[in-house]
């Protein structure tokens, strides 16, 4: 299991998700100076957003023995990523005065990529154990 680049990729993808629940997407400066940080999981809809992008993005970890549904689970996982991305995008084109977005709004972008990078390499190993299964018939086909 973590002997392929796809598990390492789907890990720390798995990571940036799970961080998203303890950092802040933004910073709201009110009148006076005062400032508030704005949590992903302030928003309900992001958190269930979130949940589900987590349990997607751990479900193709651990799915290593069943290479085409992790590769359907990465795929759904790196859409919803996607998504989110656009919608953090579109809220901050909308954000009023004085909220500052902090880099971490990127961060499901990379996970995105990350898990692209998984699907890729999971793509890879399967192609790779059906040439075999291919060769491994044709040379019994041979010797009959």
């Amino acid at each position: 299991m973590w002997q392929r680049i796809q598990t390492l990729y789907l890990a720390l993808a798995c990571g940036i998700v799970a961080a998203l629940f303890f950092i802040p997407l933004a910073v709201a400066i009110g009148t006076g100076g005062a400032t508030e940080n704005i949590y992903f999981t302030d928003n309900v809809y992001f958190l269930c957003l979130m949940i589900s992008i987590a349990l997607a993005n751990f479900l193709a970890l651990v799915l290593f023995k069943h290479r085409g549904l992790q590769i359907r689970v990465a795929v759904i996982a790196c859409l919803l990523l996607l998504g989110f991305q656009i919608w953090l995008g579109f809220k901050y084109f909308n954000a009023p005065d004085g909220v500052v977005f902090k880099f971490t709004a990127i961060l499901p972008l990379i996970a995105s990529a990350l898990d692209a990078l998984a699907i890729r390499g999971i793509m890879a190993d399967e192609l790779l154990v059906e040439s075999y299964g291919r060769l491994r018939t044709k040379k019994k086909n041979r010797k009959k």
